[in-house]
């Protein structure tokens, strides 16, 4: 049997990709890469009429989108979405939150969102959908981790200790699942013009300490994203697994 074109090696059709944190940013970009893929993308977000009007434009265009609306820090609420949801054979866990403020003024409650909304749903959406990658002997689990899990930012320490244990949950989960034929990556965004983002792009002081570190010079567009996470969810990413790829214009390489 001849082996496949490249071109067939990042096709992923006849996948299900569940996309958290998929309404917009980051999520729905990488959301409509893996559909362009071929992929049926269910998207997720907390608010229903946010996440079917996003599943919706991507129905529009031709692609394969659904939409599965619930709180992936809500254990119930998950256990239900994913009992209905069929198998999924790509899990892309893109919600997040963010609290900024100095040490001593960060509540319990608002350490536990943050924390809760990276990592705990990882956590949690890796139990309900691993069974069934093993049963299949294929599967790809990838999360959206962070500048944060490597280099230190002060008033950001709820965000950047979820990023720091998402990427090693990443790596103990690929050494774990490997023997499966699970891999199990995550993808570190740099400075992304996205809703998440704006009360720091508006600060031109702000814009420009990120142009001088970026060796882009920019703030990247959502759509950036995209073929990472196409990569990581394909058969040419068969055999990466436990690694952290960033895709932030040269900042992790930047010594100055």
């Amino acid at each position: 049997m001849p082996a496949p074109s490249h071109a067939a090696r990042f096709d992923l059709s006849g996948r299900v990709a569940l996309v958290t944190g998929a309404s917009r940013g980051l999520g729905a970009a990488m959301a409509r890469g893996l559909a362009e893929a071929g992929a049926e993308v269910v998207l997720n977000g907390r608010d229903p009429a946010t996440t079917e009007a996003a599943a919706a434009a991507l129905r529009a265009e031709g692609l394969a989108a659904r939409a599965s609306a619930f709180d992936v820090t809500d254990l119930a609420a998950t256990e239900a979405a994913l009992g209905g949801m069929g198998p999924v054979d790509i899990l892309l866990h893109n919600a997040g939150n963010q609290w900024r403020a100095p040490v001593e003024e960060i509540t319990e409650a608002g350490w536990d969102a943050v924390l809760d909304t990276h990592l705990r749903a990882l956590f949690r959406l890796s139990k309900l959908v691993v069974p069934g990658m093993k049963a299949r002997r294929r599967g790809k689990i990838i999360a959206t981790g962070s500048l944060a899990s490597e280099l230190g930012r002060g008033t950001i320490t709820p965000y950047a200790a979820a990023k720091g244990g998402l990427k090693m949950f990443i790596r103990a989960l690929a050494v774990e699942l490997g023997p499966h034929n699970i891999q199990c990556n995550a993808i570190g965004p740099g400075w992304f013009d996205t809703e998440l983002n704006r009360p720091l792009s508006g600060n031109a002081e702000w814009m420009a300490k990120v142009t001088s570190r970026c060796p882009a010079g920019r703030y990247a567009q959502p759509e950036e994203i995209a073929g990472t996470a196409v990569f990581l969810a394909s058969p040419a990413a068969d055999f990466v697994s436990g690694q952290l790829i960033f895709v932030d214009g040269g900042v992790t390489a930047n010594m100055m």
